[in-house]
């Protein structure tokens, strides 16, 4: 799964893939430009949704006990 998703990140261009030569071969990941961009608006993202969470769980709560 972790490598599954690895390999999306590098196809978008939001992380680098550097192959060492070491015995055994050696991989490494790092953010690419773009993948720095993106991470200011993740951060904020995600502390929206953490101080949101129990409104989210709420809304949640009472549109699966209408339906």
């Amino acid at each position: 799964m972790l490598s599954e998703k690895l390999r999306l990140l590098t196809r978008d261009g939001l992380i680098e893939r550097t192959v060492e030569p070491a015995i055994p071969p050696r991989v490494s990941y790092a953010l690419t430009d773009m993948g720095h961009s993106v991470a200011k608006p993740l951060r904020q993202l995600m502390r929206w949704v953490s101080d949101h969470g129990d409104a989210i769980l709420d809304a949640q709560a009472r549109h699966d006990h209408q339906n």
